[in-house]
């Protein structure tokens, strides 16, 4: 699996954006990650789309969409559906029809693959989670089995530790004191 301190990989692929008819598709790159504005990015994977845990988690990021924009932190969701699966998934429940990030669709799984996150029989994605930084470069992995929802406030916590570049001990919030040696 791809780790802490490593490229995130080139990519190239489409999105589910939007319900609107004629604005629900767009393509997403790599070169987004790599940018001069210091904009970080969190990219999250969930393994199906029209399964149980996987709306409860992408419903969470999204209720916590402006806190990871309050943090200069681009949001993307993926999994290795289609966009069209995506966009049928959103029309179709409640909690994904205003979703205020784009719903990656790595339908080769190609992305998957790289990143080492294919589940070996089924081959959909494990729920992994990276935070990227304004270089590209990842700086937080976590991975979930396929039946365990991830915690948002943590993955919450975690950027907002790496944004300080700063040692920050264990269980540290945002606004707390930072340890100096």
């Amino acid at each position: 699996m791809i780790t802490v301190g490593q490229k995130f990989p080139e990519f190239k692929k489409t999105a589910c954006i939007s319900l609107e008819k004629g604005e629900e598709f767009t393509d997403i790159a790599d070169d987004i990650l790599d940018n001069d504005v210091d904009q970080w990015t969190t990219m999250f994977w969930w393994p199906k789309d029209f399964t149980f845990v996987c709306p409860t988690e992408i419903a969470a990021f999204n209720d916590s969409f402006d806190e990871f924009r309050d943090r200069d932190c681009t949001l993307i969701g993926a999994s290795t559906d289609s966009e069209f699966v995506h966009l049928a998934w959103r029309n179709d429940h409640e909690d994904l029809r205003d979703l205020k990030f784009p719903m990656l669709a790595d339908t080769s799984k190609s992305l998957a693959e790289e990143l080492g996150i294919l589940e070996p029989n089924e081959k959909v994605a494990y729920r992994a989670t990276f935070i990227i930084d304004p270089d590209g470069i990842i700086r937080w992995v976590s991975v979930n089995d396929l039946n365990v929802g991830r915690n948002v406030d943590e993955v919450i916590r975690v950027l907002d530790a790496l944004q300080t570049d700063e040692l920050c001990p264990c269980n540290w919030e945002k606004g707390e004191e930072t340890l100096t040696v």
